[in-house]
């Protein structure tokens, strides 16, 4: 592309596309960001139990149980809680444990029953 013709084909096409791209991608914040987090919610017929990044670069949560549309970007203030009491292993835990965490940390199930669903977290060192 020596003529200059062919650089300003060139920068009128890119200037097209980059004006283009402004109005498609999303804004940093979602418009429910005043909104809490909805856990556990559905989305696309899978429950989840915490933020997600499907379909996205950057963790997010739904604000309706059946996931409509309306969500937020997650922050560290959106941890998902522990359930309890939860079944594990053939016992109810009423606070987080270190049973059977090879790490000997502590955690908690998402759900009642951890041996159905396995969904968990680590608790905070001070639980």
């Amino acid at each position: 592309m020596r003529s200059p013709v062919g650089w300003l084909s060139l920068a009128l096409c890119l200037h097209g596309l980059k004006s283009d791209l402004i109005f498609r991608i999303p804004r940093p914040f979602s418009v429910f960001s005043n909104y809490s987090c909805i856990f556990p919610f559905v989305y696309d017929d899978i429950v989840y139990y915490s933020c997600v990044s499907v379909r996205s670069d950057y963790a997010w949560c739904s604000i309706d149980e059946m996931f409509q549309g309306r969500w937020r970007y997650c922050t560290a203030k959106d941890p998902p809680s522990c359930t309890f009491p939860f079944l594990y292993r053939n016992k109810y835990f009423f606070k987080c444990t270190k049973e059977g965490y090879v790490l000997s940390r502590s955690w908690c199930s998402l759900t009642r029953d951890y041996n159905k669903d396995g969904k968990w977290k680590q608790c905070s060192p001070y639980q």
